[in-house]
């Protein structure tokens, strides 16, 4: 017995296991029959991640093999500091997006073809649209560390800019006809010409547009994580704030082609060009559908574009009625559209990449509800609310100078009076507040249907800030003109 003891004995103290491996005595959770539970646990935890959902991201949505414990929690501060310069700079962009459109009311295109004015807003948000989800896709991949691999990293931006390139295409087109459908609704007249008009314009300017901003975005991205700053805190300002001015210069001046060729009898060459983004079309689905990076969203990610494009074109409906009786009112309207959308997108793209690290999709704990009070989406000391008080805290000071820097670059053409600060102020304050609200309540219940945040809240989110903002200022501009009334009448 003695002998047979000590066989099983070596003199490192350890124990022969079955089939000859060496195990240490005193951990009991690595020998035979507990590694072949972890494995057969371990295989069937793969074989149900290999399990595709309809509703599955462009990535698999599980957590992150690394813990947080290293990463250093956002302040307060900090999330003013990373955000202060990007929201200026796009804030600027959105202030000349503003001048620039004020000024578009005077070119021959936007006088004889007015339903350009209804296509604006949803070709604005469109643009906005593709590259917040983009810049918040690629955000989420770099805080996850998935960008650490040159290849995937590369086969990743290619098959998202492809995708964006299909649906830009896709997208245009269907906001030029639900355009016209809307001035058939109106009772407005629609010639054929215009309408062809307009379904160029919109095609040509938001595949075009799509593409510039695509790159800048993959590069704004690349660039943050390389300075370890959080991109979630600038991609999404930069891109959207840059996809207002490109895309409404290459508008007036695709439209101001378009239109001169019809007057000139070549209605050949918009008709040209709307065949061949049909014609590169497939070419572009075909390289989505290749890539499994992209093959979820493409199948999937539709749904949201077009919603936020109906109701865009909705909100474009109004701010034409806005603008024909309130001609100063366009000076703003990129503005207050573009902080709220800017703002939003920022806290949703947080809230996004803050469940992709921490939770499986489709899975919160109990004790995190989707639906939560104001109070408590503001002023309690979860990380959501601090950033919800941060980014609010942009508001006033943001549209003081922005407004006054266009009314300073506009002066005497654009006029105010007391009342409009304090109006414009409050109505802006209500607008973010509102986004911000509905943000946390619209990316938890998307996660918990199983949805990824990332290609889903955006849209609704800005589409919804740009139909408040233009009724928001819309009453602004009543309530101004209901107060001149009654000190006239006094």
């Amino acid at each position: 017995m003695g002998k047979k003891k000590n066989r099983n004995r070596n003199k490192d103290g350890l124990r022969s296991g079955e089939g000859g491996n060496l195990l240490v005595d005193q951990d009991t959770s690595s020998r035979p029959s507990n590694l072949r539970k972890r494995q057969k646990h371990h295989k069937a935890k793969m074989a149900s991640d290999i399990v595709p959902s309809p509703t599955d991201s462009i990535i698999k949505i599980t957590p992150p093999s690394h813990t947080s414990e290293g990463e250093t929690k956002e302040t307060f501060f900090s999330i003013i500091y990373e955000v202060t310069l990007p929201l200026l700079l796009s804030g600027l962009a959105m202030v000349g997006a503003g001048i620039y459109l004020h000024s578009l009311q005077d070119w021959p295109v936007f006088k004889e073809v007015e339903e350009i004015i209804i296509l604006i807003p949803a070709l604005l948000g469109l643009k906005g649209n593709l590259e917040m989800t983009l810049g918040s896709r690629l955000s989420t991949e770099a805080n996850l560390g998935n960008f650490a691999n040159l290849h995937g990293q590369w086969n990743f931006i290619m098959g998202n800019l492809a995708l964006v390139q299909c649906q830009a295409i896709v997208i245009g087109l269907l906001s030029a006809v639900v355009t016209v459908g809307c001035v058939f609704i109106t009772n407005q007249e629609a010639s054929l010409n215009n309408s062809i008009l307009l379904i160029a314009c919109s095609m040509t300017t938001a595949s075009i547009a799509s593409f510039i901003l695509g790159c800048i975005t993959v590069g704004i991205v690349i660039f943050s994580a390389r300075m370890k700053i959080n991109p979630d805190n600038v991609t999404t300002p930069i891109a959207a704030s840059l996809g207002d001015i490109t895309a409404l210069v290459l508008l007036s001046y695709v439209a101001q082609a378009y239109h001169a060729a019809i007057v000139n009898g070549l209605l050949w060459m918009p008709l040209v060009a709307i065949g061949t983004f049909l014609l590169t079309t497939p070419l572009w689905v075909y390289i989505t559908m290749s890539n499994k990076c992209t093959y979820a969203v493409l199948k999937h990610g539709w749904v949201p574009i077009i919603s936020a494009m109906l109701i865009s074109t909705f909100g474009g409906l109004v701010l034409e009625h806005s603008m024909s009786q309130y001609e100063d009112l366009s000076a703003f309207q990129p503005v207050i559209n573009g902080i709220g959308g800017n703002l939003v997108s920022i806290q949703a793209s947080k809230l996004s990449t803050t469940l992709h690290k921490a939770y499986t999709l489709g899975q919160l704990p109990d004790d995190i509800p989707i639906i939560i009070s104001p109070i408590k989406a503001f002023f309690s000391s979860a990380q959501h609310a601090l950033t919800s008080r941060a980014l609010l805290s942009f508001v006033i000071p943001g549209h003081l100078i922005f407004a006054g820097v266009i009314i300073w670059f506009r002066e005497g053409s654009i006029t105010v009076s007391s009342l409009f600060y304090p109006a414009y102020l409050i109505a802006a304050t209500v607008q973010v507040a509102i986004l911000l609200y509905i943000a946390y309540i619209i990316t938890h219940w998307a996660w918990k249907r199983g949805v990824n945040p990332d290609n889903t809240t955006i849209p609704y989110l800005t589409a919804l800030g740009d139909l408040l903002g233009i009724v928001l200022l819309g009453l602004v501009y009543q309530v101004i003109e209901g107060h001149k009334n009654v000190a006239s009448e006094a």
